[in-house]
This record gives structure tokens, sequence and C-alpha cells, in this order.
């Protein structure tokens, strides 16, 4: 629900409740008992799952923007109503208050990490394309369901200055499965492309601590690769349960790569110490190349791809080294002797 509770905190609501567990309808609070803060406006990208099985959320938090747009304040004060005036003097007639948008009806997933999976993509702003692509379709009440607006999707990330991300679940973090750099990483590059190259911020919030403070997408980064993907105790252990654990870790050097191309994190510490445990450890990867051939050229090959990409700068003598490994493994599985 972290949708809904962001859009709440940023709109400035209270709910009113038909009965002990039903909420029937977000009532906005009145600008004079805000502090003198005003209405942020939020655009709320919706997972195909939440889309699916939360409607009644959807046409709670569609009625409550259109209401906030409606309300009679200074634009000032008021970011929902400024942005959608906006937008009707730019001729959008219908779906100037739409905020909610997803995939396509029935369809799921932004395809950004299929194109980082089949390393089909020149660029940040090519994949921040293929993230608005997907997902310019809005929802919300009556026949707004899967709507194309992408007029609307256009001009609401060209006035995104910050992307907010919950993470609720400690086993799982950014960089631990593709879906994070596909939607949080490449809605970062959408806005950047929207706001022609300007900087667009994006916090994490870990809703499973005790301190919800946000944080900055590269801090959380740093963090999760030294604990988990380059700690050697993480290494070894996940490496121990044979093909899993190897297909474990081949996933996330392609997440790795994934989050180098949306937002451009380059950390070199990242990629030298993936490379050192990997595939430089005699022992650690004749473990991978054994339990998991096909992971262990993947870890390989995406060394190679990020350096190809500028996005990590090896020596010559250890990049001719990840050559004629990627080469042998393609030998190998391939059956060549």
């Amino acid at each position: 629900m972290a949708i809904a509770c962001c859009s709440l905190c940023s709109i400035a609501v209270v709910r009113l409740e038909q009965c002990l567990t039903v909420v029937g309808r977000y009532e906005l609070i009145p600008l004079e008992d805000m502090g003198g803060r005003p209405r942020v406006d939020c655009l709320c990208n919706m997972s195909g799952i939440f889309r699916d099985a939360f409607q009644n959320v959807v046409e709670l938090l569609d009625d409550l923007f259109a209401r906030a747009a409606a309300s009679d304040e200074p634009d000032s004060m008021n970011y929902i109503r400024k942005h959608a005036r906006q937008l009707r003097q730019q001729g959008v007639t219908t779906g100037a208050t739409a905020r909610l948008f997803s995939n396509p009806a029935g369809d799921y997933g932004s395809m950004v990490n299929e194109r980082v999976g089949a390393g089909n993509w020149d660029s940040s702003e090519e994949l921040g394309d293929t993230w608005a692509a997907r997902n310019a379709y809005s929802y919300g009440k009556g026949p707004e369901r899967g709507v194309a607006r992408p007029e609307v999707l256009q001009t609401l990330l060209g006035t995104t200055e910050r992307v907010v991300q919950e993470i609720d679940s400690v086993e799982y973090g950014l960089t631990d499965i593709q879906e994070y750099y596909a939607n949080t990483g490449a809605l970062v590059a959408a806005a950047k492309n929207a706001r022609r190259g300007k900087k667009v911020g994006c916090s994490i919030i870990e809703a499973y601590s005790k301190s919800v403070e946000p944080k900055e997408l590269e801090e959380v980064l740093r963090l999760e690769y030294r604990s988990k993907l380059l700690n050697p105790k993480w290494a070894q252990a996940m490496v121990a349960q044979g093909s899993g654990g190897a297909y474990e870790v081949s996933t996330r050097m392609t997440a790795l790569l994934g989050w180098g191309g949306t937002v451009g994190y380059k950390d070199s510490f990242a990629w030298d110490q993936a490379a050192d445990t990997y595939v430089l450890d005699p022992d650690m990867a004749a473990q991978l190349r054994a339990s998991n051939p096909q992971a262990f050229r993947n870890v390989v090959g995406r060394c190679l791809e990020a350096a190809g990409r500028g996005i990590w700068q090896p020596k010559q003598d250890l990049l001719d080294k990840l050559k004629k490994m990627y080469g042998e493994m393609d030998d190998e599985l391939e059956g060549v002797k």
C-alpha cells in the first residue's frame, strides 16, 4: 500500500470510514490546518498486481485527486490543481486529473528488465522511453481502466523532481530482483528524459526498519552490495547452494548492470569486487562453473558488458582475461572441443 500512503501524505487527507474496516472516502485537510505547506502533486506508478488486486483503493485515490484538483485553492498551495489547469490549457479535455498509471490492462511489467537481460539497449534515455511507453495507461473510477494517456504522463514526468520507493521486505532489496531497477530506476530515467536532462532525485524508504527516514538511492545501493553480493559470507553461502545459488548470483550481476543503465550507478568498487569474488577466485569460479555454467557465463558476460558500455573501467589485462574466460565458456556450452 506504499502508493496509497505516499499519495495521502503528500496531498494531506484524512480518511472517513463507513465502518470499522472499510474506508469510504478520503477527505482533504483544510489548508489552514497544514502548517503552511502546499498540497504536493503525485504521479503514482502501480504494479499490475496492485492495479488488479486493489481496484477499490485505485478508485478512492482517483476520486481524491479529482476533488483536490477541483478545490478552490491558490495554485501556489495546491499543485494538483495547478497541473490539472495547465493540462487543460494544453488541450487535455479529459484525464487532466489522472495520476494513477500502470501497464496496459491485463498486461504486466515495464519490459526494461527484458531489454537489459537481452542486452538490447543503447542508453539510459532509451530505457526511460521504454518505461514510459509501457506505463502510459491511466486507471481510476468508471471507464478509466487502462486508458492510454501518454501526453498526461509526459507532462507529469516533466514536473517530477523526486521519485520515492518504499521497500517493505528485508529479504528482497533493490539489488536482489530485476523489478526495482526496471521500474524505480527506469522511472527516474523517464522523468529525466521529460525534464530534458535535469537531475531527478530518488528516495528509498525502508518500511521494515525502526527508522523510516528517507535515504538516497545510491546510499542504499552501496550498502546492499557491500552486505550481500560483495560480502564473502553471503557469497560462500549462496554458491554452496549449487545451481540455484549460482543463478541468484547471476541475476544480481544483471541487476547491477541494470542500475548502471537506468540511473548511472557506476561505483567501480562494486564491479572490481564482484569480479574478484566470482570470476578471479579460482575456487569460487570452479564451483560456479561446475554447478551452473550458464550462470557463470552470465557473470563473466555482465562484467564484459559493463566495461563495453563504460559503466566499469577494468585494466586491459583483466579485460583480456575476462574475454578469454567468456570464450571458453561459450565453447563449453556449445560443445566445442
